[in-house]
């Protein structure tokens, strides 16, 4: 060593690094081995008895660092792993995956330790010890109890500090007053007697029940109430498939009872010229749900039965109200997605629209994902069937979104991590997704027989008491309610179904919010009548130079600097007008006419064909300057955004966000015309079906470029003859 590093400022550190040397040598660098061997034999060493002493006091300590650290690492396994170890199934049906992180000898831990004290890592607080036995109580109560969390995974460490502080700091203890659990048990009163009710007056009518599952309810009363009381959201999108539809349209969204009943009867049909409908499992719904601040608006968005499909649809739609509140920071607009289990492993859309979550042109700020797993696929006898990860949530991982499994058969379990959920959301505007893992009490359908398939699954389903009934046993034998509190619940909610009165929470009627979406004024519209489109020619002229212009100070490349010369001969009258001039002076003229636009699509920024040039960027790393946003102060938004390489999300986004934006023009671009051929669904499902099923106008436009032009058949032709056919009957 060159100077005396001994000095008060570094003592701490000096301190450390010798504990290392004493345990071993190799722990530090070979100047500090040098420097403490030689400080060594400058200290007067001691002799014959107090040597041993304090030989045996140093191993000691080496031994008890050890000991900490081994601790320390199976609290971080705990973290990792816990989840492995969950009281997950309420069947019961798989055995606990044996982790070997968590044992005490993969930690060099022995029984012996179990009544040690040792640092207890902030688990209690950031002082407090506690001996190994307790540490490890408490790390099962947390991490391998109802709730198996996976967050570990996460890079951004403020994300996982957060989590942890959140899931640590109960112990396990979710301590809902009285008055909550047993608002608990109303909704699960609410969504069992639904389901029973339906059962016996339907008999064998598919229904797709939530049985099994009834903790979605309480789930999505929590999520929707705490959204507005504690975070201010005024407006939640919601989209989901079959499973429970029904059951949350009624106890949730405050659907009219005698309204589903006239559907289930046949009574609903309204004949109207060009209206098909759909099944009453496929509809939507929209209501105003008083809170206690106030109203929240909460849609449910109509599903066909391509399950995931709604997926992007709901993100568009949702991004189209935070647009129209200006709701940048994504506080007041919310996109909650309720998925099945299989269906979440297996198609595509979902991994699509996770994809689109971070993106610039895409993102809404963070998603809550529901998972109703039943942990069965349509016929699947087992996991393996249905996907090729441990997890059927595995998929949402590619984002770092952190993901909590609970046993659905714990409502109190269930709502803590709604809670927990929404919070991590609203603070980080991150996806979240929540794997409320139960089971179907009936087959795929209510006419369909599981036993054939699944008879042990089945048999256990059989004999299985239902989670209401769980439930108020646990709050009788706490004496949070008298068995005829729980039996006057069930008799004043199927008095109140079979009246056909509201049985949801009280809805606000007759408001007409400012930020919602009016399609009154299109309505009726005969889309054949001519229309008188021309422009003035000053109007050409000056939206014409402004779509030339750029800063002073851009260096653009030689190329697209020849373009914008030639435009602004074009805007002069000079030169006659190209495809790409004629395209943007089109949407110049809208936005002057006070609509805003939104583009999208595969390159549209430049354009494909090296025709548009919307967006320009500066040669010397200046940025980029967006001519159509540049027109004039106060102008209409626009958008043009350059899409992920994805065809059926990123249509099906469009389209959501276009259904709910009518005052807007809306295109996807497609960069070769049979690109198209991938959001095919999106197309059949919704563009071409969106009226006459589910009586919802929408005006999207496609541009998609074909034509032969020496290709090939790839790139020759978007199919239009199956446009045609969709068009017909003034479709």
């Amino acid at each position: 060593m060159t100077t005396n590093p001994i000095h008060s400022g570094n003592g701490a550190f000096l301190d450390q690094l010798y504990t290392a040397f004493v345990q071993d040598p190799a722990n530090v660098d070979q100047q500090w081995r040098d420097y403490f061997r030689e400080l060594d034999g400058l200290l007067p060493q001691p002799s014959g008895d107090r040597a041993k002493e304090r030989q045996a006091d140093e191993q000691q300590d080496i031994i008890s660092a050890q000991k900490q650290a081994a601790v320390s690492r199976l609290i971080r396994a705990y973290r990792f792993r816990g989840h492995r170890q969950a009281e997950l199934d309420p069947l019961g049906l798989y055995e606990r995956t044996a982790v070997p992180d968590l044992t005490l000898e993969f930690q060099k831990l022995t029984e012996s330790d179990l009544d040690t004290s040792f640092n207890a890592d902030r688990l209690f607080d950031d002082s407090q010890k506690a001996t190994l036995r307790e540490i490890i109580e408490t790390m099962r109560t947390i991490y391998c109890g109802p709730i198996g969390a996976e967050y570990m995974y996460i890079t951004a460490t403020d994300q996982t500090r957060w989590i942890r502080k959140r899931l640590e700091n109960t112990r396990g203890r979710f301590d809902f007053s009285g008055e909550k659990k047993r608002d608990i048990l109303r909704w699960l009163t609410a969504a069992n007697e639904f389901e029973t009710y339906l059962h016996r007056k339907y008999v064998g009518q598919k229904r797709f029940s939530l049985e099994g599952g009834e903790s979605l309810i309480p789930l999505l009363d929590e999520l929707i109430q705490s959204a507005s009381t504690k975070h201010d959201v005024r407006d939640v999108a919601i989209g989901m498939a079959h499973r429970g539809r029904l059951n949350v349209l009624v106890n949730i969204f405050g659907k009219s009872p005698d309204a589903l009943f006239g559907e289930f009867e046949g009574k609903a049909t309204k004949n109207l010229p060009g209206i098909s409908g759909d099944v009453k499992y496929h509809l939507g719904f929209s209501s105003e749900i008083a809170t206690a601040r106030g109203h929240i608006h909460a849609a449910l968005a109509f599903n066909p039965s391509h399950l995931e499909i709604i997926n992007p649809v709901v993100e568009g739609s949702a991004c189209a109200r935070q647009d129209r509140r200006n709701d940048i920071d994504h506080n007041h607009v919310l996109p909650v997605l309720i998925h099945g289990d299989a269906s979440f492993a297996g198609q595509g859309v979902v991994m699509e629209t996770l994809n689109l979550a971070e993106t610039r042109g895409y993102g809404t700020g963070g998603t809550v994902h529901i998972v109703i797993n039943n942990q069965i696929g349509f016929t699947t006898s087992d996991p393996l069937d249905s996907r090729s990860t441990l997890y059927c949530t595995d998929v949402a991982k590619m984002v770092q979104a952190p993901i909590f499994h609970v046993n659905g058969d714990d409502p109190e379990a269930v709502l803590f991590i709604t809670q927990i959920a929404l919070d991590y959301r609203m603070q980080f505007k991150k996806d979240v997704v929540i794997d409320m893992v139960c089971y179907r009490r009936h087959g795929h359908n209510e006419s369909d027989e599981p036993m054939a398939t699944q008879p042990i699954m089945y048999k256990k389903i059989a004999q299985k008491p239902d989670v209401r009934g769980l439930y108020a046993e646990r709050l009788i034998a706490e004496g949070v309610l008298r068995e005829e509190d729980v039996t006057q619940l069930s008799e004043e909610y199927l008095s109140m179904l079979e009246s056909g009165l509201l049985v949801s929470r009280p809805l606000v009627y007759g408001h007409r919010a400012r930020y919602l979406a009016n399609w009154n004024n299109y309505r009726g519209t005969q889309w054949n009548a001519s229309t008188d489109t021309a422009v003035p020619m000053e109007t050409i002229e000056k939206l014409g130079l402004r779509i030339a212009e750029y800063p002073a100070e851009f260096v653009l490349h030689r190329s697209v600097a020849r373009i914008l010369a030639a435009r602004r001969e074009m805007a002069l009258g000079e030169r006659p007008m190209d495809w790409g001039f004629a395209e943007m002076l089109a949407y110049a003229t809208l936005l002057d006419d006070g609509y805003p636009m939104r583009l999208s699509g595969q390159d549209s920024e430049r354009g494909t064909f090296f025709h548009r040039h919307a967006v320009l960027h500066d040669q010397e790393g200046r940025g980029a300057y967006r001519t159509l946003s540049n027109l004039f102060e106060g102008q209409p938004t626009c958008w043009i955004v350059n899409s992920v390489l994805s065809e059926e999300a990123v249509l099906g986004f469009e389209y959501g966000y276009c259904s709910a934006e009518p005052e807007s023009l809306v295109i996807w671009e497609a960069q070769f015309g049979d690109f198209v051929n991938g959001a095919q669904v999106v197309i059949d499902q919704f563009l071409s079906s969106s009226e006459a099923k589910w009586e919802h106008l929408c005006g999207l436009v496609l541009l998609l470029p074909h034509g032969y032009d020496g290709q090939g058949p790839e790139h020759s032709s978007a199919r239009l003859e199956r446009f045609l056919q969709l068009a017909a009957q003034d479709n």
